[in-house]
């Protein structure tokens, strides 16, 4: 059941970017649709905080610093998220997305926080060029994918990370429910400047309500319900290779339903980014846990 609950969240995600991307053709921008996606999240986080209030920790500072970080990360990532998809279409955005951690453990061989080795710097090799061939960047005058896609889908990733290092370092001072209930709220408090308030208003009134009710749902309520909960008792190995049913599913949403198109090399390319990130998360995953049980 536990597994069950981490696949049904990688798929509320997945098909949360294709409404996204039914949103975004009727006209409306990526800030007012990771607004909505946050503050619907945050009426399901606020309602499991009721529920279960016990533990919140609530009173201690360093869960809110923590959980404020987590707070700017899932509002960059969303953002982000909805701007590259966009510029370059949902299987582009959620690959890139996906992708990102490989820069997160560049960035830490710099800083000495993780060591370099032959596997890891491969790994690094094969996702490059799964990049490369996605984006189409070798011809950039042919490519139908834009810089502006390439650069957003890569910083949602880079917050996407912020938001995880947020989250894990707010865990010890008091319960997910808690954390999830101050992160969405600063998105909001974030986001509703650049959204418009206006624009907040028309969608009240709008045709499409529902649907932005439903990325809410899909996108940030149930799934990140779900995604704890399942984490809880799923083995972090498990988990890499599960939550590569996000960009799938997003990737076939994308070609199925919104009618866009993936040539052989963008397909090669990404099925090279998700084999070596998951590769890499569960190598990863393995050394820890052999060191652990070594100390």
């Amino acid at each position: 059941m536990a597994t069950l609950f981490v696949v049904l969240a990688a798929l509320c995600w997945g098909l949360s970017g294709g409404i996204a991307a039914i949103l975004m053709d009727k006209g409306w921008n990526p800030n007012i649709i990771a607004l909505y996606r946050g503050a619907v999240g945050l009426v399901f986080v606020l309602i499991w905080l009721t529920v279960r209030p016990q533990g919140n920790g609530l009173t201690s500072i360093k869960l809110w610093a923590w959980a404020s970080i987590a707070g700017l990360g899932v509002a960059g990532n969303f953002v982000f998220f909805f701007i590259s998809i966009a510029h370059g279409g949902v299987a582009v955005a959620a690959t890139l997305m996906y992708s990102a951690p490989v820069f997160v453990y560049i960035a830490s061989f710099f800083l000495r926080f993780e060591s370099a080795t032959p596997m890891k710097w491969a790994a690094i090799a094969v996702v490059m060029t799964g990049i490369v061939l996605l984006t189409g960047i070798y011809d950039i005058r042919a490519s139908a994918v834009t810089p502006v896609s390439v650069g957003a889908g890569l910083l949602s990733g880079l917050f996407y990370a912020v938001f995880i290092f947020g989250f894990k370092s707010a865990a010890p001072h008091g319960s997910p429910q808690a954390i999830l209930t101050i992160a969405f709220s600063l998105l909001a408090a974030i986001l509703i400047w650049p959204a418009n308030i206006d624009n907040i208003i028309a969608v009240i009134g709008s045709q499409v309500w529902w649907l932005f009710i439903l990325l809410g749902i899909l996108g940030a309520g149930v799934s990140f319900i779900l995604y704890i909960a399942g984490l809880n008792y799923t083995a972090p190995a498990v988990a890499s290779v599960v939550a590569m049913v996000e960009p799938v599913v997003a990737s076939l949403f994308g070609v199925l339903i919104l009618n866009e198109h993936l040539d052989a090399l963008q397909l090669c390319g990404m099925a090279l980014i998700l084999v070596a990130v998951t590769t890499l998360s569960i190598y990863s995953n393995a050394r820890r846990f052999s060191f652990r049980q070594a100390n």
